[in-house]
């Protein structure tokens, strides 16, 4: 569930703030981020004390802003041991103005799979934005849910208190749940919180796993050498967040497997980071290296193979499949499920096709 305080100062995390830009900056600084310590609290650096008041933030990156000048205590720059006492006034300075974000309906087609007066239920195609950030201003799907619900007068977009309650890759492809009302994602996040949700992603990924089924543990967090991907650290260490991602084969084509994955925690690219962690990565999947040959032959005709399969599926192959909650209102278990798109459907048969070729 996303930080309300971030969403109601920025809307961005402090990675998306301290994204690269080609604009001009003015020359001065901006607050994008401020956060008043209380009177009870105990010394503590301040890279430590705005992880936790920047969830979606690496350590990392924080000090990074720090080296460059882009924290600040009480008017003043301060190097990341700098320790936060009470009353102390702590702000990200930043040398761009803040995009302000609002949320206009745009007419943009749908997939619900379910509606109610409490939630709806959405199948998103691989390719749409889920919410607007850094170079994704429209066109996303709270845009879309805007204008689907712009006649409903408790329904505010801009209002962080309903809509979204969890959020999937641009490019990847399923289930996602909306609250209409602030008692249904209050309910809602309770249940992701807690765990008690039902989550079944589908995924090809690259190789042969050794198991018929396994688990996958280890810290998810920004990766410090390139922001653009999360990396797996030590579970029980300080880097990153707790992440748990079960498996189980579906189908096996030699060179490539189909799994099925079940999410005890939803962190960022869990299942993409975790995968290729065990040696693993998504089929297509150019993030995380999966957009090249990692396993097969050498011959001219299974690289052109190869060559089709990405053409076929031009992004990573992973599918929110099924979905699981208790209805906020009712206390009815309800579970969907939404079938494989067709870019992914087209990609597994060429597996088969291909494997059922060699196999004779």
């Amino acid at each position: 569930m996303e930080c309300e305080e971030i969403l109601h100062n920025d809307d961005a995390s402090l990675d998306s703030v301290m994204t690269d830009t080609d604009e001009e900056s003015g020359g001065g600084l901006y607050e994008h981020f401020r956060v008043v310590a209380d009177k009870g609290q105990q010394l503590l650096r301040v890279d430590k004390f705005l992880i936790a008041h920047l969830p979606d933030t690496s350590r990392n990156r924080i000090q990074q802003a720090a080296k460059a000048g882009f924290i600040h205590v009480n008017g003043q720059p301060v190097k990341s041991n700098y320790r936060v006492k009470p009353h102390d006034a702590v702000t990200l300075l930043l040398d761009r103005p803040r995009y302000e974000t609002t949320i206009e309906p745009e007419e943009i087609p749908l997939d619900i799979v379910y509606e109610d007066d409490d939630l709806l239920v959405v199948n998103k195609p691989a390719g749409l934005v889920v919410h607007p950030g850094v170079g994704n201003y429209s066109g996303t799907l709270v845009n879309a849910l805007a204008w689907h619900l712009r006649d409903n007068p408790d329904y505010d977009p801009n209002d962080p208190s309903v809509g979204l309650v969890h959020r999937i890759d641009k490019d990847t492809s399923g289930l996602l749940v909306v609250a209409k009302t602030p008692e249904a994602k209050t309910s809602l996040g309770v249940q992701f919180f807690n765990k008690t949700t039902r989550r079944r992603y589908n995924a090809l990924v690259w190789g042969n796993l050794q198991e018929d089924s396994g688990t996958i543990e280890g810290n998810i967090g920004r990766n410090p050498k390139d922001r653009q991907q999360m990396a797996v650290f030590p579970a029980g260490s300080d880097d990153g967040k707790p992440a748990v991602t079960h498996y189980r084969v579906l189908e096996r084509f030699g060179y490539t497997t189909l799994v099925e994955c079940v999410l005890e925690t939803g962190r960022t690219h869990q299942i993409r980071a975790h995968m290729r962690h065990i040696g693993h990565p998504l089929f297509s999947d150019a993030r995380y290296g999966g957009n090249v040959v990692l396993r097969g032959q050498t011959s001219g005709s299974y690289q052109s193979f190869i060559r089709n399969c990405f053409e076929l599926c031009p992004r990573q192959a992973l599918h929110a499949l099924t979905l699981g909650f208790r209805h906020p209102s009712t206390g009815k278990e309800m579970d969907f499920s939404c079938p494989m798109p067709e870019d992914m459907t087209q990609l597994l048969n060429h597996w088969r096709t291909y494997i059922n070729g060699i196999r004779k």
